[in-house]
């Protein structure tokens, strides 16, 4: 039955990543990878407040929603592939730029979902 949530969730994952990515990476006129960063941010934030959750939530919630809808949701591969993409281009300030920010704004986003509802958890 796990295997199945897992699945159920990485098919709305996986296509609401590609849409937001290219809805979002249509509205900025730019070579850095916009799309790929806020789908990232927001599934690190997702996974953080799941985690936070702690055993408040219910296993088969974590893997419909954690493994299965923020697995197919972020993209470390695209994160990745688009780092390389700027260096070829010689975009290597967007390329750090990319490294840094997505490392550093994906896990403090992930800090922040997890501490906010630890503390709400913690309180119920």
């Amino acid at each position: 039955m796990t295997a199945v949530l897992v699945f159920v969730g990485a098919v709305i994952g996986a296509p609401l990543r590609y849409l937001t990515d290219r809805a979002v990476q249509r509205r900025h006129d730019s070579v850095f990878p916009w799309g790929t960063l806020m789908v990232n941010l927001a599934g690190s934030l997702l996974l953080g407040c799941l985690a936070g959750a702690g055993t408040a939530l219910p296993e088969p919630a974590m893997a419909l929603i954690g493994v299965g809808f923020c697995g197919a949701l972020t993209t470390y591969s695209t994160f990745s592939y688009e780092t390389l993409r700027l260096v070829e281009e010689h975009a290597y300030f967007y390329a750090v730029l990319n490294v840094v920010v997505s490392v550093i704004a994906a896990v403090g986003a992930a800090f922040l979902g997890f501490t906010a509802v630890h503390a709400l958890v913690g309180f119920s």
